[in-house]
């Protein structure tokens, strides 16, 4: 396999008005679902980064990777550090990595961030969105020292990889409100996404 994805899901952190981010409903369906149906055809294999009970995810059919001892609650890299260890025993070679509140993924992402040779991450109209990135499995060691040393931001991890523009509307649109759940409501109404 040559890449594979993996859905930062987050853990018992990752709430808005005490729901899982992940479970929140959008069109009837967990949000999770959304991006499972827009990653699925796009990546050899699929799997969740998700701390907590992971029999919260038993219907979607996918792995649930918790993040390592002691670095449950350090955020979004040690799950992608377990993404890479994954993918890395699956034989795949770079491992797509998105936030569980994008529910408006390209359908070509997949295609147009393994365009560059390494590791790349996704903009739109001038706004970065490192947490939509595709890593080289083989900076998992690098990526493992920079994280014993104290680094925890998603933005320094990926210096060095490559920034791959996308048109607006912003298909990088994420859920961080009520407000911004009802806006996605609308979208998916209009039939704009």
């Amino acid at each position: 396999m040559e890449i594979v994805g993996l859905i930062l899901a987050g853990g018992q952190g990752s709430r808005m008005g005490g729901v899982d981010k992940a479970m929140l409903m959008l069109a009837g369906r967990p949000l999770v679902a959304h991006l499972v149906e827009r990653l699925a055809p796009q990546v050899g294999a699929l799997a969740l980064s998700a701390n907590g009970d992971p029999t919260r995810f038993g219907g979607l059919g996918l792995p649930v990777l918790a993040d390592a001892a002691g670095h449950s609650g350090q955020g979004p890299l040690a799950g992608v550090l377990e993404g890479l260890a994954w993918a890395q025993g699956l034989g795949a070679r770079r491992l797509l990595v998105v936030a569980v509140d994008t529910p408006f993924l390209p359908t070509d992402l997949v295609a147009r961030l393994a365009a560059a040779p390494g590791g790349a991450f996704a903009a739109c109209a001038g706004r970065d969105h490192p947490s939509v990135a595709l890593w080289p499995v083989a900076a998992r060691a690098q990526l493992a020292a920079d994280f014993a040393g104290g680094e925890r931001r998603m933005r320094a991890a990926m210096a060095g990889a490559e920034r791959i523009e996308f048109s607006p509307p912003d298909p990088f649109f994420n859920i961080n409100t009520a407000a911004d759940l009802a806006a996605a409501e609308a979208l998916l109404a209009e039939g704009a996404r």
